[in-house]
């Protein structure tokens, strides 16, 4: 720092600053004095005569200036293990990304006359600043630039192609890279992504690359239907660890995450991100072994060069295949409901008023209770649907969350509220329901086209008809188009849509829904007929405590109910096509995935309500196990 560029960053002369620094100050005043001096003590400026007078002798001292200490401590203690080794102390700064602090730091190392200097400059510009140390011959090594030659950096590119073959390894496809803007590594990380894409002929987007910085980075994510990322730094990955919550993803389930991690945090238990861990103490002693080798003019060590173990992973903890890969996921279309149970002796009619002995408000919905019967069942589900904007859709959302329903399908609809429906439940456990649909009716065509993407991968997709009819017909379409099976539950239906029955794999009326979609028919397997030769190929006809009829184009058969005493028959039907899609998605033949439904739906009916009623997997085949084992090992 010459007396000149003092002189400048005070504002005042050049003779003003001398006599300042020279005891010379009698004729000006304080303010300025002060100011200069303060100037002078934050970029250690030296008197010219004095700098004169400065020992060649070595100190045996080391300077390091980093960019940001925060995140390599490792590097630090790297360096400061080099250097102990060989007699030398380390002088640590930090210019917190400040290039004004880097130039006070600069200063202060030269005053020092340490023997060399490791640093990490703020950025490029800062590289001008080499000039002070080459001044008063300060050797330098330059480490995290993108200096090839000149400075010294870990193959953050070599680490970013293996993080990304790692996904690639789990079959993952669609994935992006979560990056932090202006930062070197990143940089190195993401082009290493990039070639590990080119190099597996996997084509390269824009949307590929997600900042961080970006508010809604998460929603990206979520919108563009990633399954994999590969985080640059271990904070923002815990950040998206944090935020997959509110998009209703879980890690490794819907979304792998593979990061850097920049330090060796054994203790950490949660959550278990895999990471490959950065070599920083390694790389430190490396470096630090090369200056001193530069100051004592001895022969340098090698380079610091990866080597495979360097690039494992520590753990696959949060790595799993996409969704579309395991067992096919179920797609749940239809209505979501407030329910407002109403336990009565006898249904209410005209001009009288009934008591009702007991009442519960719970979610409910066909489309709910699906969703939520095949998730405690084990499986995949997404939902698509719409709720109103008002508290019921937040315990909407909370109770599908709790129940690992996928909810990114649904939407809230401003202008209504979310649908309710009022079931009189009656002493022998029938039931009738009055349904308020509000925001189910808003669920357009539109809105199943443009969540066409969670489709995909799909297994079977379960609609119920309380839904508009040309939505209901769409999400038939949309399901075939990605090679879905479709289980369709025509509630209150009074005419079959034209398009529903040719759509349809599995059509599941219950024995009312039959005879008002048949009405010239009376008898189940007339019916059954008809739905037949209507298109679709497999006719299930629930039956209450008589079981159901299915009826196939070449075989016709009754199931017998379950042995279960019949509480609340509100649910039966979705605990059935819950579970019935369930088994089916696992290739169970379709009379054993019947009579496995069966079970399911006697679970429900036999307990008040309909979510609470629901049975998880566990429950349902330990009971199994004991009545039909043979059920649960099926011919494939």
């Amino acid at each position: 720092m010459t007396i000149k560029e003092i002189a400048n960053l005070a504002g005042v002369s050049i003779s003003t600053v001398s006599k300042i620094v020279n005891n010379k100050a009698e004729n000006i005043n304080i303010e300025t004095r002060n100011r200069v001096l303060k100037i002078v003590k934050e970029y250690n400026y030296t008197p010219y005569g004095a700098a004169k007078s400065l020992s060649n002798a070595k100190t045996f001292l080391i300077g390091v200036l980093l960019k940001h200490s925060s995140q390599t401590n490792l590097l630090e203690n790297g360096i400061m293990e080099a250097a102990q080794r060989h007699g030398y102390n380390v002088l640590i700064c930090d210019s917190n990304d400040s290039q004004e602090q880097e130039l006070k730091h600069i200063t202060a190392l030269c005053r020092h006359h340490v023997d060399g200097v490791i640093w990490e400059p703020v950025c490029e510009d800062s590289m001008e600043r080499q000039r002070y140390f080459k001044e008063v011959n300060i050797p330098l090594s330059f480490i995290n630039i993108p200096s090839p030659g000149v400075s010294q950096c870990l193959d953050f590119t070599l680490m970013g192609y293996t993080a990304t073959k790692k996904l690639l390894a789990y079959r993952h496809t669609n994935i992006a890279c979560l990056t932090k803007p202006g930062s070197f590594r990143s940089a190195m990380v993401f082009e290493g992504f990039k070639k590990c894409l080119f190099d597996h002929e996997i084509p390269y987007t824009e949307d590929m690359q997600i900042s961080i910085f970006d508010e809604d980075f998460y929603s990206k994510i979520s919108l563009q239907g990633f399954t994999g990322i590969v985080s640059t730094h271990f904070e923002s990955a815990l950040a998206l660890y944090a935020k997959v919550d509110s998009f209703h993803y879980h890690i490794p389930f819907d979304l792998s995450l593979v990061s850097l991690r920049e330090d060796a945090r054994e203790a950490i238990r949660f959550p278990r991100i895999s990471s490959i861990r950065i070599p920083y103490r390694r790389f430190g002693e490396n470096v630090c072994e090369n200056l001193i080798a530069e100051c004592e003019q001895a022969k340098p060590s090698e380079l610091l060069t990866l080597k495979p173990e360097d690039l494992l992973l520590d753990h696959e903890d949060s790595i799993d295949a996409p969704p579309s890969f395991r067992y096919k996921k179920i797609v749940v279309v239809g209505s979501i409901n407030t329910d407002i149970t109403l336990n009565v002796d006898e249904a209410p009619r005209p001009g009288t008023t009934v008591i009702t002995t007991s009442s519960s408000t719970t979610l409910g919905g066909k489309g709910a209770n699906q969703a939520i019967g095949a998730a405690k069942l084990g499986r995949e589900v997404v939902i698509l649907g719409k709720t109103g904007n008002d508290f019921d859709s937040n315990v909407v959302y909370d109770t599908l969350k709790k129940e690992h329903v996928l909810t990114h399908g649904l939407r809230r609809d401003s202008r209504s509220l979310t649908g309710k429906a009022y079931i009189h439940v009656l002493k022998d456990a029938e039931s009738s329901i009055t349904i308020l649909p509000g925001a189910n009716l808003h669920l357009t065509p539109e809105d199943i086209l443009s969540r066409e993407h969670l489709f995909e991968g799909c297994g079977y997709c379960l609609i119920s008809t309380e839904i508009p009819e040309e939505t209901v017909i769409q999400s038939l379409k949309t399901a075939k188009k990605h090679q879905g099976k479709t289980i369709v539950k025509p509630a209150a239906l009074s005419v079959l849509p034209e398009g529903l029955l040719e759509n349809t794999d599995i059509f599941v009326p219950n024995k009312n829904e039959a005879a008002v979609l048949c009405p010239g028919e009376t008898s189940v397997e007339n019916q059954a007929d008809f739905f037949i030769s209507k298109g679709c190929p497999i006719v299930i006809i629930t039956l209450g405590h008589k079981g159901c009829y299915l009826r196939t184009s070449e075989e016709s058969f009754y199931f017998p109910a379950s042995n279960f005493p019949s509480v609340d028959s509100t649910g039966g039907a979705d605990a059935f096509i819950a579970a019935l899609a369930s088994y089916l998605t696992e290739e169970y033949p379709l009379k054993n995935a019947i009579r496995i439904a069966s079970y399911a739906a006697g679970f429900c009916v036999s307990r008040t309500g309909v979510v609470p009623a629901l049975v998880d997997r566990p429950s349902l085949e330990n009971h199994i196990k004991i009545n039909e084992p043979d059920l649960l090992f099926p011919q494939r």
